[in-house]
């Protein structure tokens, strides 16, 4: 019958656990491991955002006495500390798993024979006989009897025939021993007293955390969308759009997705600090605020505005205001709002694609760049200089009313003798004026585009700061040379896999210069090709980033980014207009027209070798054909002719023949 060996100890179960520690604790910390940041330092290095960077990256870290951790952090050092525990409890559990050897418990080796075994534990007995050793501190008359007892047994089993046959055969002097199963958990947890313990963990873990922890993960995932919002907030932007939005339409719209999106506290203190701000924000935008607070609200609900989107619109006008925000909890709201300003952007953008809108795909695009820059959107690009560190909107009206782009302010701030133009030069060095270098339509092998083929825009793209000389002076020669590898570096890009030109060494734009936004910011555009004539978005937008900056001294200084798409069914002349829009920087938005041209495929055009003609109808395989539908070569007129003609003939000489042969 076979007897249950439950882990006294329980070391075994705590194998099991530590290795099912394991497996949780390692990737969970391998993925909030700080990954290794590309190294864009070289972006703007003004004092405002050199600053802003270190403000970032302390508010991200934490300090040594307040260590930002999150709960993610917090289950790590618990479950570290656990397996710790466990483990240095294993590492000093003593295990008795050795095989039973009577020559190592005697002391003496294999071959040796049974005289000098019988006189060696006489030796033995005269030294570990209970009666010979006395008990001491360190050893005990069990321990001692014990002793004696294991080199008795193992005497007897090299001089005894009956037990050196139950140790060779059973491994045990004893002979076969009952069957065990051995239980990897301790005695204590299926001991009666404790029964309602287990069974109430065993509840808990099984009946109660882990139905929980799935419907949370379930229902959470049915609730967002592919954008990462909500579905309400994906729902209330399809509503809020419309053909013709405004830009504040737009801003309107993008506050009624915080209010299932938000996550704030609500403090007495911050309430009164928001009021203040809402009469301040009043005060400065006038009617635009009033229009805003409008489009905030939906049209069925009476009332006053909803408070989480009242609290995210005050604090997103409050940063486009460029706004003191006083209270610490309003602090921390306010950049949680901006740093989830770009998820809902996106969302509120792919619901403007969704239906081809041009005007509200560029209002949604532009807004990124008017809250990356901390300037009212109402206002336009009448003060992108005050992107500029250090410079507000009265220096604008003083000193930009006569500048038609960033050089000329910074002249004109350094014919002032500016202090600032110290600083405003440094954030020019590294501004993200893009540069259209070329854009053109594409189609791999063809000279002229047919109806419904696939196209490629290509587009060629360079960062050229102000003040920046883009030409290289080449001689006739050497502009052959550049011209001809540069066509064969657009033919390879154009028939490689990806969207972006692969480009040697390591391409990276930098940090932006964003003063006012609540962290590191990597520049990037969209590339949109849309009919301005109907109000329509061709293709949809492409995002790119990592533009290389302008290089007089290279022969390619410039990116080359493709988008494909199928062209129109019908051949005509299509004029549309490409935008290279940013998201970082105001006022840095160059278009241009572009002209497509589809045309149908010459008629006289030569079939190639390859091409499998097709069958005449006279043969089975054109009969076949025509009767499924497919084409079929006819006879010309001629051929037929000929063909009845020489019919005719044979038949009258066949004719001739047999009245001649009657006759």
């Amino acid at each position: 019958m076979a007897t249950y060996e439950y882990d006294e100890a329980g070391v075994m179960a705590a194998y099991f656990v530590i290795t099912f520690l394991a497996l949780i604790l390692v990737p969970l910390t391998l993925s909030i491991s700080p990954q290794k940041k590309a190294k864009t330092m070289d972006g703007c290095q003004c004092k405002p955002c050199v600053e802003q960077r270190q403000r970032s990256s302390k508010r991200e870290r934490g300090s040594i006495f307040n260590p930002k951790l999150s709960k993610k952090t917090y289950v790590l050092v618990a479950g570290w500390s656990l397996l710790a525990f466990i483990s240095y409890k294993v590492s000093n559990t003593k295990l008795d798993t050795k095989l039973y050897d009577p020559f190592e418990i005697l002391g003496i080796k294999a071959d040796t024979p049974e005289k000098e075994i019988k006189s060696h534990f006489k030796k033995l007995s005269r030294m570990y006989h209970p009666d010979k050793v006395k008990a001491s501190v360190n050893e005990t008359i069990e321990s001692i009897q014990d002793r004696f007892v294991k080199i008795t047994k193992a005497y007897k089993s090299l001089t005894d025939e009956t037990i050196r046959e139950n140790w060779i055969k059973y491994n045990n002097p004893d002979g076969p021993q009952r069957m065990s199963m051995g239980i990897a958990l301790p005695k204590w947890i299926i001991e009666g007293q404790n029964n309602i313990w287990v069974l109430g963990v065993y509840g808990l873990l099984f009946g109660i955390a882990l139905p929980a922890l799935v419907g949370r993960w379930w229902f959470g995932s049915r609730e967002k969308t592919k954008d990462g919002v909500h579905a309400k907030t994906a729902a209330a932007f399809f509503k809020s759009l419309k053909e013709e939005a405004t830009m504040e339409e737009v801003v309107g719209a993008l506050s009624k997705g915080y209010q299932w999106e938000l996550d704030t506290t609500t403090k007495s203190k911050g309430e009164a600090e928001l009021d203040e701000l809402e009469k301040e924000i009043a005060e400065q935008a006038g009617a635009k605020w009033t229009q805003v607070r409008k489009f905030a609200k939906d049209k069925d609900v009476v009332g006053e505005l909803d408070a989480k989107r009242r609290k995210a619109l005050v604090l997103l006008y409050a940063h486009l205001l460029r706004i003191d925000v006083n209270d610490t909890g309003l602090q921390k709201d306010q950049t949680q709002i901006l740093l989830q300003t770009p998820v809902l952007l996106n969302a509120l953008l792919n619901a403007s694609i969704s239906r081809n809108w041009l005007l509200p795909t560029l209002a949604v695009m532009r807004l990124h760049a008017f809250i990356a820059q901390a300037l009212p959107p109402s206002t336009g690009d009448r003060l992108r200089f005050a992107q500029l560190p250090g410079i507000n909107a009265k220096d604008v009206d003083t000193f930009g009313s006569t500048a038609k782009d960033v050089s000329d302010f910074v002249d004109t701030l350094e014919s002032k003798k500016d202090d600032r133009v110290v600083e405003v030069k440094k954030a020019v060095q590294k501004w993200g004026r893009i540069e259209l270098v070329d854009a053109a339509f594409k189609v791999i092998g063809e000279r002229i585009i047919v109806p419904s083929s696939i196209i490629y825009l290509v587009v060629k793209l360079r960062i050229s700061p102000p003040g920046t000389k883009t030409e290289k002076e080449l001689s006739v020669d050497e502009t052959k040379r550049v011209i001809k590898a540069n066509d064969e570096k657009d033919d390879k890009f154009l028939l490689a896999k990806g969207d972006t030109e692969e480009l040697p060494g390591d391409v990276t734009s930098g940090w932006a210069h964003a003063p006012y936004w609540p962290g590191e910011r990597k520049p990037s555009w969209w590339v949109v090709l849309a009919d301005d004539k109907s109000g329509r978005v061709v293709v949809p937008p492409f995002k790119i980033t990592d533009v290389p900056y302008s290089q007089p001294g290279s022969d390619r200084d410039y990116r080359s980014y493709k988008i494909q798409f199928q062209g129109p069914p019908s051949t005509g002349l299509f004029t549309w207009k490409i935008y290279i829009v940013s998201d970082t920087f105001v006022g840095e938005e160059p278009t241009t027209e572009i002209t497509l041209k589809i045309e149908d495929p010459p008629a006289n055009e030569e079939p190639s070798e390859d091409e499998i003609s097709d069958p005449d109808e006279d043969t089975l395989a054109g009969q076949m054909a025509a009767m499924r539908g497919g084409p079929v070569k006819k006879h010309k007129d001629g051929e037929d002719s000929d063909e009845e003609s020489g019919t005719d003939d044979d038949q009258d000489s066949d004719d001739s023949s047999s009245d001649s042969d009657s006759d």
